[in-house]
């Protein structure tokens, strides 16, 4: 390691932090002399580079790694114990170089809740209608559907997802108590990682093809949003107005909340974002996804805009406490509000690219 040259931080705490400086992700980290190296994998990145910011009780450093590259450095413990340590970024997937060229096309429906959903086969056994929830990720069925559903054993098996015309492996399946209205679970956006989605509302498709077609880019109507990833989330910047205040954040992409917007009240008021002039509409309690309840008062949002389209007096639901998700206070964009766009998600250049549909006029639910 001497000869390595490698890059030295001191510790004598056995307890440091690492901090991926453009999202904010903070790990709380054990230095164990044993483990060579002690992997720490960053968020997917989106662009360039990603640093990570090492904080032990004495010291601190930083390190920086491009798409795929894997950097070593050295924690050394009470002067004695050298912990070789590692940050790396996983090699990015990209089927975009795959012939022939996929364009796989499935049907796609979306009920009055604002659950998408598609049909599935599971291990070439089972059939289900699972929601594509781009707010998780793997493969979660609900208590029930393993209970009455499934015929076969899904433990030390390789389990595989049909969708369409591909199969999907690799994957962890998750038991939760609730899904979307009328599906027996949901699948996350990491099944397409490296290729790129598309939902169609006008023609009910969901389409997963292995490059973006080059129709989007020449449309000018389809605005291009980049996308920056939380450990297994990715966000889009969302722009929101009330008053004279003009707040732009990056917002959770989550296909699977039925609703408008979830607005975390005291993250926007630390942001001094003025939630105190939002109309009450109503107050109500929600449940999560685990089944647990969550207060929620819907208030008028004056305006959201993404790029250059802007909607106009949304019924958006604002949480009193905040609900961080991996330790995160966010904000959350909802599939009433989503919906409303034909869509490209473009997991190889990280864009997601939305232009209005047939739905975009629609009239919220809370205005019903």
């Amino acid at each position: 390691m001497a000869q390595q040259k490698l890059p030295v931080v001191k510790a004598n705490s056995s307890k440091a932090i690492f901090l991926e400086e453009d999202n904010g992700l903070k790990t709380d980290w054990n230095i164990d002399p044993s483990i060579k190296p002690d992997i720490y994998t960053v968020s997917k990145i989106s662009k360039g580079s990603k640093t990570v910011k090492i904080k032990t009780d004495i010291d601190s450093i930083r390190i920086t790694v491009k798409k795929g590259e894997k950097k070593d450095f050295i924690i050394l413990l009470k002067d004695k114990d050298s912990c070789l340590t590692r940050i790396e970024s996983a090699v990015p997937k990209d089927f975009s170089t795959v012939r022939p060229a996929f364009h796989d096309s499935i049907r796609l429906a979306i009920n009055e809740q604002n659950t998408m959903f598609v049909k599935t086969l599971l291990n070439k056994t089972d059939s289900l209608v699972l929601n594509f929830d781009t707010g998780s990720n793997n493969l979660s069925l609900t208590t029930e559907t393993l209970k009455d559903k499934i015929k076969e054993q899904l433990k030390g098996r390789v389990n595989v997802l049909s969708i369409g015309n591909r199969k999907y492996d690799g994957f962890r399946i998750y038991q939760v108590e609730l899904s979307g209205h009328g599906t027996d679970g949901r699948f996350g956006w990491d099944l397409f990682d490296g290729m790129v989605v598309e939902l169609n509302y006008d023609q009910g498709i969901m389409v997963v093809h292995s490059e973006l077609p080059a129709s989007v880019k020449k449309d000018k109507a389809y605005q291009p949003l980049n996308i920056i990833y939380f450990d297994k989330l990715f966000f889009v910047e969302t722009t929101i107005k009330q008053g004279t205040k003009t707040l732009k954040d990056w917002f959770l992409f989550d296909t699977g909340y039925q609703r408008t917007v979830m607005l975390d009240g005291p993250l926007l008021k630390e942001q001094q974002f003025p939630t105190d002039q939002m109309k009450i509409i109503k107050k109500v309690i929600m449940k999560g996804g685990q089944g647990n309840e969550i207060p929620v008062i819907t208030a008028n949002l004056e305006s959201l805009s993404l790029g250059k389209y802007q909607l106009k007096n949304i019924p958006s639901q604002l949480l009193s406490e905040s609900r961080p998700i991996i330790d995160k206070k966010m904000n959350i964009l909802g599939n009433e509000i989503l919906k409303r766009f034909n869509v490209f998600l473009d997991f190889q250049n990280n864009i997601v690219y939305i232009k209005p549909n047939k739905l975009f006029n629609d009239e919220y639910v809370e205005k019903k």
